[in-house]
This record gives structure tokens, sequence and C-alpha cells, in this order.
């Protein structure tokens, strides 16, 4: 007489393996705030001007608001599915799902956009010695070694992205601080007058920072291997925004203040420390700033393949997905094959792109737009949901509904900065080939909603899956929450 066996037990994460600076390092790398400084202020500067510093405390203030919404939810509960379980929980499970296919576009694009990043900073830094390789070969190399980190351990790949990205701020903020010893460590007034700024100016600098927070968020992604979750995570969350925010503060400043009497303007330089450092007798900077940078976007294509892996892997555990993309590594415990299936994309994406003749450069610019409608699509369904969800547990407050509602008004600057209006001087709507990714992001998002619509015709109860899980999952945690 045969016997009946019983099924495996399902494999799962490596239970309760980060300590909070690995946790955090995860959003902080995914940040990325090294490549700010050195690629992104000047764009700030083209619009902002001497109110560059302004934008970059209105985009904390508000990102900081947008924080404490998510930690409503990272402060009660802690899972692999990030945001997606959260917006689920408290807006229900057709938008959570929807918002799960708007994060993972978040995320892979970012690491699409970061891989181009780190194609471009390789080539500079190869190339200094008489070395060329292809754009295409450095791609495999980045994505290969992001993959294998990922694929082999998450502790390793956490102390890595930490080591990284503390190195590449390091570097940057030396150099911040000679240049502004440079100065006499002298105060600007022009900055702090706001002299020849405008409003407009200032809002839409604003657009470009929020930009640049993206992903302060992703240590939600660690829910199951993070030590402690409901402390390190928000500690994690809230932590990595103001770390950057104050960064990017401190940089904005000097560089604004270094560039007065150059010649240059500020807002025509894509490389400003590279600039700067030989004016001041250390050109040998910019090959550190380069090292830096190149260490900064390798390290953010990993953490962005962490967290869309473990996305999918919680998806595919509340049947969205198939099986096998729920399943973690026997001895590693790390979700592998999501790992693999992300990296995959996140390579043969920006390969085919190239191949259509669209160059690193203008490829990392296309990627970080359409990252950011997945990010804004997200911070404002979470702060949606931030207060039905307290209301549910019967614990929602004013102050809740407030900073709701402050979060979703500020949310509301860079989207209408991205998509623009008819007609509009502050938000004019934004030229070719801009204007196209919007419809790039709603074709994305149609392929979601009809893939969630056959989804539920061939399985009907799949909606009321998904809620049970991610209420188990909640549940699990409400008497700490409490």
């Amino acid at each position: 007489m045969s016997q009946t066996t019983k099924p495996p037990p399902p494999r799962n994460l490596k239970k309760d393996c980060l300590s909070y600076p690995e946790v955090i390092a995860q959003s902080v790398s995914v940040i990325a705030p090294a490549t700010v400084p050195a690629a992104v202020v000047g764009l700030v500067y083209a619009s902002a001007g001497n109110g560059m510093w302004l934008s970059f405390l209105l985009g904390l203030i508000g990102l900081t608001i947008v924080a404490l919404n998510v930690n409503q939810f990272a402060r009660r509960s802690a899972s692999p599915g990030s945001l997606y379980t959260y917006i689920v929980k408290g807006l229900g499970p057709t938008a959570g799902v929807l918002a799960g296919w708007a994060l993972l576009l978040g995320y892979v694009a970012t690491g699409m956009s970061t891989l181009c990043g780190f194609a471009i900073f390789a080539q500079i830094i190869i190339g200094s010695i008489g070395v060329h390789l292809p754009v295409l070969l450095l791609f495999v190399i980045c994505a290969a070694v992001a993959c294998f980190i990922a694929y082999r351990d998450i502790q390793f790949s956490a102390k890595l992205m930490l080591v990284f990205e503390i190195l590449a701020m390091l570097v940057i903020l030396a150099l911040g601080i000679l240049l502004w010893k440079h100065t006499g460590f002298a105060i600007d007034t022009d900055q702090f007058s706001l002299k020849g700024a405008t409003p407009s100016g200032i809002l839409l600098g604003v657009v470009l920072v929020v930009f640049a927070f993206s992903g302060f968020e992703s240590a939600t992604a660690l829910g199951d291997e993070a030590k402690n979750p409901l402390q390190t995570i928000p500690r994690a969350v809230r932590n990595s925004t103001i770390i950057a925010g104050v960064y990017f503060l401190f940089m904005a400043y000097v560089v604004t203040l270094a560039f007065q009497g150059t010649g240059a303007d500020l807002g025509q330089e894509e490389a400003p420390l590279n600039f700067l450092a030989p004016r001041i007798g250390l050109g040998f900077f910019g090959t550190l700033i380069n090292f830096g940078a190149l260490l900064s976007f390798f390290a953010c294509t990993l953490a962005c393949i962490n967290s869309t892996a473990r996305i999918v892997f919680s998806m595919s555990r509340h049947g969205l997905f198939h099986d096998f993309l729920g399943e973690a590594h026997h001895i590693n415990k790390t979700p592998h094959v999501a790992v693999i299936l992300t990296a995959l994309i996140t390579l043969l994406v920006p390969v085919g792109v190239l191949l259509f003749g669209v160059t690193a450069f203008e490829a990392q610019g296309h990627f970080g737009t359409l990252a950011s409608f997945g990010f804004l699509l997200i911070y404002l369904l979470v702060s949606l949901a931030a207060p039905f969800y307290l209301r549910k547990l019967k614990i929602l407050r004013a102050r809740d509904v407030f900073y709701a509602a402050l979060a979703i008004t500020f949310i509301a600057l860079p989207v209408l900065g991205t998509v623009g209006l008819p007609g509009s001087t502050l938000f004019p709507p934004p030229s070719y080939p801009d204007n196209l990714f919007v419809w790039v992001f709603v074709a994305y998002m149609a392929v979601g909603i009809g893939w969630l619509i056959v989804q539920r015709f061939r399985s009907p109860k799949m909606i009321h899956a998904v809620k049970a899980s991610v209420d188990e999952i909640h549940e699990s945690f409400e008497p700490a929450g409490k």
C-alpha cells in the first residue's frame, strides 16, 4: 500500500539576520546619495539657482512626512512585500496589487538607470589608463556580479552596500569640506537671501529633489530578514531620508558657493565636482569621485535587485506570480529565482535600448524618469492608505489625517512637474521625448490592470487569498505592534 507523503515545507528567507546598519544600507543604497552632488546638483541649480538649498530642504521636509506615513505600517508589521502589502492592508487588495506592479517598475527602472551609470563611470576610469571596454560588456559585468552577490547571501550583500556607500559619501563629503575651507568657510548671503531665485524655480527644483530621494523606503523589503524589524525598519526609513537630506543640503550649499567667481555656470555642468577639484589644486579628487560614483551606482543596482526580488517573492507567495518565483534557496535562504529573473530584466532592457541606438547616458535619464512615475504613485497611495489603515485599527488621530494630507499635497508637486499642465508657466508640459514617458507608464499600468483582470478571471478567489495572506502577516505582529 502506497503512503501519501506530505509536501515539503515552503522554503523561507533567512530570519533575523540583518542588523540596523545593514538594513539602513538598503535604503541608502537605492537613494545613492553620492551620485547627487557628483551629477545631479547642476540640474537642480538650473531651475532653483541660489534657492537650490531651499529646494532640498523642502524635499527633505516633504519626504520625511511621507516616511511618517510609511512608518505607520512599518511599526506594526513587516514582510518582504514592502509597500505593496501596506497598501493592500490600507486600501484593499486590488489597489495593493496595482501598487506592487508600480513598485516593481520603480525599483527595476532605477536598477537599469544605475546600471547605465556604472558603465559610464567605468568607461571614464578605465579609459584614463588607455583601456576601452564596450558598454555591453560593462552592463554584463555589473549585472552578473550584482546577481551573484544577491543570490549568494543577503548579509554579505548588505555589508558590501554599506561599505561602498560609506566610501563614496566620505570621498565626496571630504571634497565638500575642502571646497568650503578654500572659501574660508564663508557664509553665502546670496544663497540665504535667495538672490535671483524665483518661487517657480524653487518648486521645479523640488521636483528633481524628490527623484533624488527615491528609494528611501526600500528597507521595508527586508521585513523577514531584519532583526527586530518593527524597530530597525522604521528607523532605517526615517534616518535614511534625514541622512541623505542633510548630506544633500550641505553639498548643495558648498557647490553653489564654490562656483562663485569661476566664470562657469553650475546649471550647465554635468560633473560639477570634477570641474571644481582641479581649481583648488585637488585634481586627483576627480579620480576618487569617479570611483565613488562607480561604487555608488553598483551598490544601487545591487540594492534594486534585492528589493525587487523580495517583492516578486512575496507576490508569488500570495498567488500573483508563478509559484517558482516564491522559492527561497535551500542553503542561501535568498529568493534566488526571483533574483535571477530580476537581474536578467535589469540587464536585457538596457542592452535592447542600447542596440536601438540610445546611448548609455540618454538611457540613464530615461530609465530614471520612468522609475520616478512608479515611486510617485507608490508614495501617493501609501500616504492615502495610512489613515484608512489606522481607522481599521481604531487608533486614527486628527494629526494622522493631517500628515497624510500634507504628504499627498507634497507629492502633487512632482506629479505636476513631471506631467505638466497645458498653458502653465509654472508646470509646463515636458518637451519631446520626455513627454512620451508618462504614456509609457500609463501603458505599463494598463498591462498590469489587464494582467490582474485575467488573474481574477482564472482564479476568482485570488484577491481574497491575497487579502487573507496580508492579514495573516499583520496579525502575526499585532501584539508587538499595539
